[in-house]
């Protein structure tokens, strides 16, 4: 059983007080209503009792070389609780996938999933959230819904995960899909959009036609 929250990459963080730099009311209401709906959390019976899922935001106003890879993205094991706060947010001010390094700072570390989202902001300027959920009705009929695959022998976390997902963008159609299954990464599902709103309705409408088909 793979183990959710363990941090795979070289993380330089730095302690400091809560991300102030961006409204993050919308992006902590989806991930609540993800939290209700079981695609984010905690559970003993799931993936060895480790936390599960999470979200990022784009960080507004920040201008460096790689401005599309800085994000706001929540802490690694805030699986358990049910509504987060600034204070379960931490500010990734540069990811690299192919160096395996991560830079970030705020008063919890990252998501063990940051080179994951970092690749997907890469993509495009369009692109301002990332929602990491689990769910096995998608994960387990990716193929019959058609959706992008990561290669299945690549676990999460690692730099050849957030390599996968640059290859979906290249290969496939999911720049149009907006939502992408990660192979390795039991029942691992991540949608995208030009806002939480956006990627959340894609996840609830993946998952929705999902379960009509049963």
């Amino acid at each position: 059983m793979q183990e959710e929250g363990v941090i795979k990459f070289d993380l330089h963080f730095t302690e400091s007080g809560p991300v102030t730099a961006a409204s993050l009311e919308e992006l902590i209401y989806w991930r609540g209503l993800l939290w209700e709906q079981g695609l984010i959390g905690q559970d003993p019976q799931r993936y060895g009792g480790y936390g599960f899922g999470n979200v990022s935001q784009r960080a507004p106003g920040v201008l460096q070389p790689n401005n599309n890879m800085t994000f706001i993205i929540s802490g690694s094991q805030t699986g358990h609780l049910h509504l987060l706060t600034r204070e379960h947010f931490a500010f990734v001010s540069s990811c690299d996938a192919y160096t395996n390094r991560v830079d970030a700072q705020g008063p919890i570390r990252p998501s063990s999933e940051s080179l994951t989202h970092g690749m997907v902001y890469r993509q495009s300027n369009d692109i301002n959230v990332v929602l990491h959920a689990h769910s096995p009705d998608i994960w387990q009929a990716a193929d019959a819904l058609h959706l992008p695959v990561t290669d299945a022998v690549v676990e999460y976390g690692t730099p050849a995960m957030a390599q996968e997902v640059d290859r979906l963008f290249r290969e496939t159609n999911v720049a149009q899909q907006k939502i992408f299954s990660m192979g390795g990464h039991e029942d691992g599902i991540v949608a995208f959009g030009s806002s939480a709103g956006e990627a959340g309705a894609i996840l609830t409408r993946t998952l929705l036609h999902c379960r009509n088909q049963h």
